[in-house]
């Protein structure tokens, strides 16, 4: 049984534990990668705990993620659900809006991210890509994961920020992953914190994004921060300054965390499987042209998508996201109440045997 209630009645909380006084079990969270898979095991897929400040409960599984998602969405709050550490370091950007915010400045960035804008950004992926296959063939060696992380960065500041490959973008990515370190982690603000680093990093970053905001409102361009300068919505109004910085550090973020993941992911999965490796290396092959690639190529690739959809299933490169209780409810017998940090997970629905059979292995042929 699923439903919000006002009342709890007789039904208990979630199993589980709270840990410490003031700490919870935030270390164990953070430190721990087995941290769900452990207490999963010992309490079953609903548990709840205590984590960055806040009393928690993980869902696991196909009908909580439907129930979070889907069925109850307008129960739960996006913005309060993720830690405050998360909210300082991205700002107001669209990831942490709701409601008609939300829209408004969704459709103000559509237009970067639209197939004719997408179509243009071809030529800048393709090239900068074709350099790093000309490095990592040098390289004979190496490890895919930084190589990946490297290229996907340079590609995003590129097209969101205008910077070229070279010092400049070496030292955003290291702001960068400053950043991203603050995330989730202990807010201690003093400099020599992880926190405090994130909190530096982020301010180096903003001012940088600034000034190239700046020149593409001297200079126009239809690149993706170009796109963001020039959009308007209904009434006219464009993004405003902090608005567009704080849009682009998410965008950079976005656009380069996940899909370094996916990538190396990719690559393993075709390494343990050869069989797929020379399908999709023969689609390649048939689909290749003599010219710069095409967006009508890339629609034709359907068993790279089959391959890619696969490793996105076994592989997931988000293992889930949060939410906020904004009223009590019930879920399959427990009851939760308002105001608690609701964190729903992917891995375990991607196993679970009931949606997909032989859920542990590589089949990309499941997603024809």
């Amino acid at each position: 049984m699923t439903k919000t209630t006002e009342a709890r009645g007789s039904l208990p909380l979630p199993p589980g534990s709270f840990g410490l006084p003031l700490i919870g079990e935030t270390v164990s969270f953070l430190r721990d990668r087995n941290f769900v898979n452990n207490r999963q095991k010992k309490y079953g897929p609903i548990f709840k705990t205590h984590i960055m400040g806040r009393p928690t409960v993980f869902m696991t599984g196909a009908e909580a993620n439907r129930f979070i998602l889907s069925s109850h969405m307008d129960r739960f709050s996006w913005r309060e659900g993720w830690p405050d550490t998360f909210k300082e370091l991205l700002g107001e950007s669209l990831f942490l809006q709701e409601g008609a915010e939300h829209q408004r400045n969704r459709k103000l960035l559509m237009p970067a991210f639209h197939g004719k804008a997408l179509g243009n950004y071809l030529s800048v992926m393709e090239r900068m890509t074709q350099n790093y296959l000309q490095k990592w063939e040098r390289l004979g060696s190496f490890t895919w994961f930084p190589e990946f992380k490297q290229l996907t960065f340079e590609i995003a500041s590129f097209l969101l920020i205008g910077s070229e490959p070279g010092e400049e973008t070496t030292q955003l990515s290291q702001w960068f992953t400053e950043l991203t370190d603050g995330f989730f982690t202990v807010p201690l603000r003093w400099p020599w914190t992880t926190y405090g680093r994130a909190l530096r990093a982020r301010d180096r970053l903003l001012v940088h994004i600034e000034k190239a905001v700046l020149h593409r409102q001297q200079e126009p361009a239809q690149d993706a921060l170009g796109l963001l300068v020039q959009s308007r919505d209904e009434e006219g109004n464009r993004l405003s300054m902090q608005e567009l910085k704080v849009q682009a550090l998410l965008m950079l973020f976005a656009g380069h965390e996940t899909t370094t993941s996916m990538l190396t992911s990719f690559c393993m999965a075709l390494a343990q499987h050869p069989d797929v490796w020379t399908r999709a290396r023969a689609e390649q092959q048939k689909l290749a042209g003599d010219g710069s690639l095409t967006m009508e190529q890339i629609k034709q690739m359907t068993y790279l998508e089959q391959v890619l959809r696969e490793v996105e299933r076994l592989y997931p490169p988000v293992g889930g996201g949060f939410r906020c209780a904004i009223e009590p409810f019930e879920f399959n017998g427990y009851y939760v109440p308002k105001g608690w940090q609701i964190t729903y997970r992917i891995p375990e629905t991607h196993q679970d045997s009931r949606i997909f059979s032989q859920p542990e292995q590589f089949d990309p042929d499941r997603f024809k």
